[in-house]
């Protein structure tokens, strides 16, 4: 990762983005985590959605955040590939493989990264869905869970980026981003009450707001 180029494009170029074209209203934003290992798990509407969490989470926290992102998008062109593990810090998974070539865990590097204390941006939906609109998530939280027992697990809903910049439009339409940040899940659940907490949590922050707005 190249740490300086990194510091510059979130100083000069996201933060501005999202605190002046943008506009962000964060609620709660004491509880995002202060420090790694732990995981912040939010809903996926746009590419901007990991830029907009990295922001909140402020440059003093930048060198601990490592998003995760799917390798079979993200590694697959060398100019995407360089700016998304040099300069955003992705971790990528191979969404087409049950398991590595070499044995390991297919979560093993998101494992590897919490061990060193990241804070790691997990999108459970698995891809940028319709604008606005929850889908299922998948179980890959739970199974992290299970392997990092103690790893606070913290839920955050976004609002507003589906419709800045929705999945398939290169054009940045300027829309104000809410970001509600939820109490962590507890923690030491099953897989079935971990997923279970988890929707519940994700639904009533969508529930914080205005009818008017969906």
């Amino acid at each position: 990762m190249n740490r300086p180029l990194r510091y510059a494009f979130f100083a000069l170029i996201v933060r501005p983005l999202m605190m002046i074209v943008l506009g962000t209203n964060v609620r709660r934003v004491d509880q995002l985590p202060q420090h790694g290992p732990a995981i912040i798990v939010a809903n996926h509407n746009s590419h901007l959605d990991v830029f907009a969490l990295m922001n909140v989470l402020g440059l003093g926290r930048l060198g601990m955040v490592r998003p995760v992102a799917a390798a079979d998008y993200f590694l697959t062109r060398p100019l995407r590939r360089w700016f998304s593990t040099r300069i955003v810090g992705i971790i990528p998974i191979d969404r087409t493989k049950a398991r590595r070539e070499d044995g390991k865990h297919p979560l093993e590097a998101i494992s590897e990264a919490l061990r060193q204390d990241a804070i790691v941006l997990l999108f459970p939906e698995g891809s940028r869905g319709e604008p606005e609109k929850l889908a299922a998530f998948q179980s890959g939280v739970a199974h992290l869970a299970k392997r990092h027992p103690d790893v606070p697990i913290t839920p955050v809903f976004m609002h507003g980026l589906g419709k800045a910049l929705p999945k398939g439009e290169a054009l940045l339409v300027p829309f104000f981003c809410d970001m509600f940040v939820g109490q962590p899940l507890t923690l030491g659940l099953g897989k079935k009450e971990l997923m279970a907490e988890l929707t519940d949590s994700m639904t009533h922050l969508k529930d914080e707001l205005p009818v008017e707005s969906w």
